[in-house]
């Protein structure tokens, strides 16, 4: 699994105060290596809960989190000399990860957004430990966490269970050189002491909903400059089948004012503008209405922008949250809640996995109109050279459904799969964490159809050129970035991958968006 957009620009710092973070800031440091800065507002706030929870601490009266066991085992009252032990015991035994290593990226948003909750004054952590994280991710260690591990409830605790090993000196980690090592080692050379957990300092570094929040930030801003990529390969499609652009005149648009099918709209006009080949509908044979997949392209994706807009004020209400349990209070208490419950998080995550679902089921959908000569309006047979002595696009749009064909199965939704545990104490999950790991993997899959619908599109243009009819603008800007990309044009069969691979990259990278907008002006 990769991920869709290239690293971020590194930013010079990323303040951490007691209010929350960004989105930005969130993609700066896990994609860019942003280094982090605890504000004096931050360290305040931490140094004052932590007075709270040591009062606490001290008295008779057991107190969750702080002077009991977790969980099921809540009931039992742990006395002091046991305390620091009881910390270290549930970050060892929570660290039970299995499968394959997380991506950095992951792990790095993973890490901060914790601190970003530890940093809000509302979980009793030190401010040393705080600065630990800080100075852990600024030393680029990042500690190995692995696909399995996490229900979402109560958070994303075996992932973040294996990042708070890193703190105590234990378990495996990436050094910034990309080589796994203890992590003792890696602390020890960045000039790292080892942190020597206290009362509820354990629990307060595991229970959040980090890593699925931290997937959904960055699957966001990959759908973005996706659903552009789509409106562009869509435009090419419909001008490669001599279709009509009269369907995105934006009046028609206004009438049914979804914000997202508007922003489609008037993103494929804009690329069509200036076009030779769009409105030959009606010349080799009566067509009243092209096809749903290329009429209905604003109303498709403009639905798949409208969740990634409401998954994206998920995401900044998320940000703004102080997710941990118990948590302190300006008042003094110290309270158990449930806001470590990923539902709100898990949900936004499937409604994009379903959404981009349909965007590749759409666009496979163009791509084998323009292979099929029976419906292309005077293309050749899979744009190949010579038929039958070639075969063209073929197998492309093969790999292509087959990609369609598991992100339907991805957008089964995993926050219904509630599955208890914790001897049916945590006996409703939320499956965040699933959710966020099989969107990666759709989104993956969803920057390869979009290359591929690209591929068949530029080269059926190219196709109609040869003809004498000209292209918009803006499609010669893509078609020419294309074939610099590394991405052949018309020709004799040859070894299709390492084109297909290039269009990938080229899609991944924004390279696409970034042809077309000196032509058309910023696309949304």
């Amino acid at each position: 699994m990769h991920t869709v957009a290239p690293a971020a620009p590194a930013a010079a710092t990323v303040l951490l105060s007691t209010s929350g973070t960004t989105v930005d800031d969130v993609i700066a440091v896990a994609r860019g290596n942003a280094r982090i800065e605890l504000t004096a507002e931050a360290v305040t706030a931490l140094a004052a809960s932590r007075e709270i929870v040591d009062a606490l601490a001290a008295k008779p009266e057991p107190v969750y989190g702080v002077s009991t066991g977790f969980g099921a085992l809540a009931s039992r009252h742990i006395s002091h000399e046991l305390r620091a032990q009881l910390q270290r015991n549930i970050v060892r035994s929570h660290a039970a990860g299995m499968g394959p290593r997380v991506e950095r990226e992951v792990v790095r948003a993973l890490m901060f957004l914790r601190l970003k909750t530890v940093a809000s004054g509302h979980t009793g952590v030190r401010p040393s430990v705080a600065q630990t994280m800080a100075d852990v991710l600024n030393a680029g260690i990042t500690p190995v966490v692995h696909e399995y591990g996490s229900l979402g409830c109560s958070g994303d605790l075996a992932p973040l269970s294996h990042c708070a090993l890193t703190l105590m000196g234990e378990g495996e980690a990436e050094g910034p050189d990309g080589v796994v090592r203890p992590a003792g080692e890696l602390l020890a050379e960045a000039g790292i002491v080892p942190v020597e957990l206290k009362e509820k300092e354990g629990l307060a570094l595991l229970n959040g909903t980090d890593g699925m929040l931290g997937m959904l930030i960055m699957a966001i801003a990959d759908l973005k400059r996706l659903y552009t990529s789509a409106d562009i390969t869509a435009a090419l499609s419909l001008e490669a089948l001599l279709g009509t652009e009269k369907v995105l005149a934006p009046e028609l648009h206004v009438i049914r004012p979804h914000p997202g099918q508007g922003a489609s709209a008037d993103n494929m006009l804009r690329v069509l503008e200036g076009s030779g080949l769009t409105g030959h509908h009606q010349d080799d044979a009566p067509r009243v209405q092209d096809a749903y997949s290329v009429r209905c392209a604003p109303q498709v994706a403009g639905a798949g922008r409208d969740t990634i807009a409401y998954a994206q004020t998920v995401a900044e209400r998320e940000l703004a949250a102080s997710v941990d349990n118990p948590v302190v209070l300006p008042d003094g208490r110290v309270e158990s809640n449930g806001n470590f419950h990923g539902a709100p998080v898990a949900y936004v995550l499937d409604f994009l996995a379903i959404a981009a679902a349909d965007l590749g089921s759409i666009a496979e959908r163009r791509t084998d109109r323009l292979l099929d000569k029976n419906r292309s309006h005077g293309l050749p047979a899979f744009l190949a050279d010579d038929a039958g002595v070639d075969s063209g696009l073929m197998i492309a749009q093969y790999t292509q459904a087959a990609l369609v064909s598991e992100m339907k199965r991805l957008a089964n939704p995993a926050s219904v799969d509630s599955i208890p545990s914790s001897a049916m104490q945590e006996d409703h999950v939320s499956m965040g964490w699933s959710a966020a790991r099989k969107l990666r993997t759709t989104i993956d899959n969803l920057a390869r159809i979009v290359a591929v619908e690209m591929y068949a599109a530029t080269r059926a243009i190219e196709l109609r050129e040869g003809l004498g009819l000209t292209a918009a603008p803006a499609s010669l800007a893509a078609i020419k970035a294309v074939r610099a990309a590394g991405v052949q044009g018309p020709g004799p069969d040859r070894f299709l991958a390492p084109d297909l691979a290039a269009a990938d990259a080229f899609v991944r990278s924004g390279g696409l968006v970034a042809a077309v907008e000196p032509v058309t002006g910023a696309l949304a």
